[in-house]
């Protein structure tokens, strides 16, 4: 029993480094496209908000593994995408149209006396949101920010449905072989359990140590 345990675990956790290269990944575009986005829709132009608005409204009406089946079934015909990309990028689009509503919010809570003084100075309105809006709003944005992160973590365990080797797709495999489903999902469930809760006291420590005193 004690050596099945430790070849369960073995096979399983070498996906540990997939599922942390996903969310990895997702975060990263997510947060690109979301602060970006959330820029031009509080700033930019009325046709551009209205573009912005659209792309966050429909994105986040569309389950995630249904963004993950078009970019690697349709996108990949045209664009060669691996599993691992297709399933990486589909998450960060979709991360990216909610964090672009957590930047948004972060961004309109900055007083916005602030960019009026900003620009009598003589900044432009580029250099104050640089200089002035967007450090305040990345730190008051830290708390939501931590709970999509953690989110994202979870839902990368839908790249498995294109057979991406992360986590839960080589606990189905251990339990297709060794008919033991409860010892391949139970090591499963504990190695998202500690990830989850690593992540989540680093976002804490993040958040109090950026804590913006309003």
């Amino acid at each position: 029993m004690v050596q099945d345990l430790l070849t369960t675990f073995t096979f399983i956790v070498q996906g540990l480094w997939v599922t942390i290269s996903v969310t990895a990944v997702a975060l990263t575009v997510g947060l690109a496209l979301g602060i970006t986005m959330a820029i031009a829709r509080v700033y930019g132009h009325p046709a551009v908000q209205m573009a912005v608005s659209a792309y966050s409204v429909v994105i986040r009406a569309v389950p995630v593994i249904v963004i993950i089946f078009i970019l690697f079934f349709v996108i990949s015909r045209y664009i060669n995408l691996s599993p691992f990309w297709a399933g990486a990028l589909a998450l960060g689009f979709a991360s990216g149209a909610y964090q672009t509503e957590i930047f948004r919010g972060a961004i309109q809570a900055v007083q916005p006396g602030q960019m009026i003084a900003a620009r009598a100075i003589g900044m432009s309105r580029l250099q104050a949101i640089q200089s002035i809006v967007l450090p305040q709003a990345l730190r008051l944005a830290l708390p939501s920010w931590g709970n999509e992160a953690t989110l994202v973590l979870k839902d990368s365990t839908l790249v498995f449905a294109v057979g991406v080797p992360e986590i839960l797709r080589r606990a189905q495999q251990v339990s297709a072989r060794t008919f033991e489903p409860f010892l391949a999902f139970g090591v499963a469930l504990l190695l998202y359990l500690t990830l989850t809760l690593m992540t989540t006291q680093a976002l804490r420590w993040l958040e109090r140590r950026y804590r913006l005193q309003m």
